[in-house]
């Protein structure tokens, strides 16, 4: 049985209990809101050009906001910027971004109340000089540790300051990488090795990040950092982020998934999306994650939550869930070694079959891979039997599957079940669903759908488990009450399991499980992230359907997008693009665009796009080829982790990654219209 240590309940969101860290007058952790961050992209000894960014920020509602200090020069820098912010009359607490020099941290703590560190490269630069490590040496490079950053606590706790330990992904020391590996678990003992030089001071105003770009990577990392943190009696608060996320509905995608499933899990008490945009257009994002956490933050009861079961996924490793293998359609398998399947809801209903094929055709104009894999259609009793008839003869061969939804247990469907063509998958809702009509159901031999809650499978298991040639799909519209979406599919998934029950899963985001119910595509898009992706990084759903109120291709592609983000189904080209600050070595927006369009068509090709490689080529792990700036205009390339073009002219750099990419017999001719 899984362990879930890391938070109070995985079914309703409450907040972990952290101890308040003052940032200047900001308080983070405690009973303090979810606080909003970002970071300057500008060149931070250009003193007017940041202080201009820290003020757009400001009046964008950033709480805090943090500047880069690659050296001692941008250190000195950060007095003068803080003088002058707070001349204009803004008290927004200043961070400064540390990476590699001790000597630039003790500057910069002088002159602003934070300092992020990155325990990655602090005080480690060697280049994997020693790959095993004895007991012995450890013990050595700890102390050495010890002795690089003592001299920066001190100076923090003298001065009243706070010490962000933000461990990368990307930019674990030899040390960890030896003992180890690049995995969750070194991010968090990573972290933890600085924090005890903190705590063996005296010194406890800190905060901790663990950062990657793989969402499924860093929400194991923070849910062992909190689980490790409670058995060491720790109770530092939180900054969750998702790092080089890219830009547009993607980037927004990957960071919901990420920060919004912490979040519900009640992890977290400041944010930062980072998007390969201007840094202001990232508080929107931010502000939207941390309404809905708060929303469900008030409305959860810690005392039932405090009883609930535990359930049976290993919160620290992915594991898919197993479900059994099915054949919904030929060419449409679900199961074991299948990726999760997709559909999606008509928006015209089936008096108007030609407007609905006319809809479908529409949604996959211009697709290569984002197919409608199964149409749901609203199903309303016989009158709608011709609608559906028409649509298996109009869509034969564009489709796999119909799905009708609102068919009730005993709607006359034979003639629509019966004969050749495009099958049909009937949704059967199990309220007011008896044991004996859902065995008729699994008798039939048909496939069908239960539309259910977790309290009916235990009814309705007899007939579920009978091993009948049909499948069932389970899925769930209904709220329960108490519960957020997250936690009704996951308690779902919970009690097929108690059952012996391997039936696949139906993820829908449906508008019963909205948390802030509005208008607007950029809210829809943030739920149907939270919901879905923090449901797939648990390794749980077989098929996705997104019911937003938009047209049918956005409803496509944000599913799509969705199990992209989660890494559950590559069908395009996947991005790993830096947010871009005052280290980066070229314009690195227009470059990331200019780049999507010229690879944005490669399906399953990974590339990085770098303003400099501070964070560690290991950011680029799951990268095919990576762009990455090495010196003011000059880009070097990358296959994997390993440099292997260097000092290329910026004008040439997007042709060059281009010629590599077919170097390595990646690359395709784009078809795209």
């Amino acid at each position: 049985m899984a362990d879930p240590a890391y938070c109070v309940s995985r079914y309703r969101a409450v907040r972990r209990p952290t101890r308040e860290v003052r940032v200047g007058g900001v308080g983070v952790g405690g009973s303090n809101p979810i606080r909003l961050q970002s970071m300057t992209t500008s060149d931070t000894e250009d003193v007017a050009a940041t202080l201009d960014q820290c003020v757009r920020l400001a009046e964008a509602g950033c709480e805090i906001i943090r500047i880069t200090a690659p050296n001692k020069a941008a250190a000195a820098a950060l007095r003068e910027i803080h003088r002058r912010f707070r001349a204009a009359g803004f008290a927004q607490p200043l961070v400064a971004d540390i990476h590699f020099l001790p000597v630039a941290a003790m500057e910069a703590v002088e002159h602003v109340e934070k300092v992020r560190v990155n325990p990655g490269n602090y005080a480690d630069k060697k280049k994997f000089a020693v790959r095993e490590y004895t007991d012995a040496q450890y013990r050595e490079e700890l102390e050495r540790l010890h002795e690089a950053f003592t001299p920066l606590v001190l100076r923090a706790k003298a001065l009243g300051r706070v010490l962000r330990i933000g461990t990368n992904h990307g930019s674990l020391s030899d040390r960890i990488l030896n003992r180890f590996g690049d995995t969750p678990m070194g991010m968090v003992e990573s972290a933890l090795e600085f924090v005890r030089i903190c705590q063996d001071h005296g010194f406890r105003d800190l905060v901790l990040s663990m950062k990657a770009s793989n969402p499924k990577v860093m929400v194991e990392a923070y849910r062992l950092a909190a689980r490790r943190m409670a058995d060491e009696g720790m109770d530092y608060p939180l900054h969750l982020g998702v790092t080089e996320a890219g830009e547009g509905e993607d980037a927004r995608i990957k960071s919901a998934i990420g920060i919004g499933s912490l979040l519900a899990d009640g992890l977290g008490d400041t944010i930062r999306v980072s998007l390969t945009e201007d840094p202001w257009h990232e508080i929107p994002v931010c502000r939207e994650l941390a309404r809905r956490a708060e929303t469900l933050w008030a409305s959860s009861d810690s005392a039932r939550a405090a009883g609930d079961a535990r359930d049976a996924v290993d919160p620290y490793a992915f594991r898919r869930r197993h479900a059994a293998p099915a054949q919904l359609a030929p060419g449409c398998a679900i199961g074991p070694g299948q990726p999760p399947r997709v559909l999606v809801r008509a928006t015209a209903d089936l008096s108007r079959p030609a407007d609905i094929a006319r809809e479908v055709l529409d949604a996959h104009a211009g697709q290569r891979e984002a197919r409608v894999e199964g149409l749901v259609l609203d199903y309303r009793g016989p009158a709608d039997v011709p609608g559906v008839l028409a649509m298996r003869d109009a869509l034969r061969g564009v489709v796999q599957t119909l799905v009708l939804d609102g068919a009730g247990a005993l709607a006359p469907l034979d003639p629509l079940l019966a004969g050749e063509g495009l099958p049909v998958l009937p949704v059967i809702s199990a309220e007011g669903l008896t044991l004996e009509q859902a065995r008729a159901w699994a008798a039939s031999g048909k496939s069908w759908v239960l539309d259910a809650v977790p309290a009916d499978i235990p009814r309705l298991a007899p007939a579920l488990s009978s091993g009948a040639a049909g499948t069932c799909v389970v899925t769930a519209t209904r709220a329960v009450p108490g519960l957020h979406a997250l936690g009704a599919y996951r308690l779902l998934a919970e009690a097929l399991r108690l059952a012996g029950v391997p039936a696949p899963i139906w993820i829908r985001c449906a508008p019963s499980h909205r948390i802030v119910p509005e208008p607007g595509f950029g809210g829809e898009l943030l739920e149907a992230s939270v919901q879905a992706g923090g449901l797939l990084v648990d390794g749980i759903g077989d098929l996705l359907s997104c019911d937003v109120p938009a047209a049918m291709s956005k409803r496509l592609t944000l599913a799509y997008d969705i199990l992209q983000g989660a890494r559950a189904r590559q069908t395009k080209t996947e991005y790993v693009a830096c947010p871009s600050c005052g280290r980066t070595l070229f314009d690195i927006q227009s470059t990331t665009l200019r780049i999507k369009a010229r690879t944005g068509h490669l399906k399953g090709v990974t590339i990085a796009v770098m303003g400099c490689i501070v964070n560690g080529p290991g950011e680029m792990a799951d990268a095919d080829f990576g762009y990455v700036g090495g010196a003011p205009g000059k880009i070097n390339l990358y296959v994997g982790k390993e440099p292997v073009r260097f000092n290329i002219p910026q004008e040439e750099a997007v042709e060059r990654l281009v010629d590599l990419i077919k170097e390595h017999g990646k690359w395709v001719d784009d078809q795209r219209g």
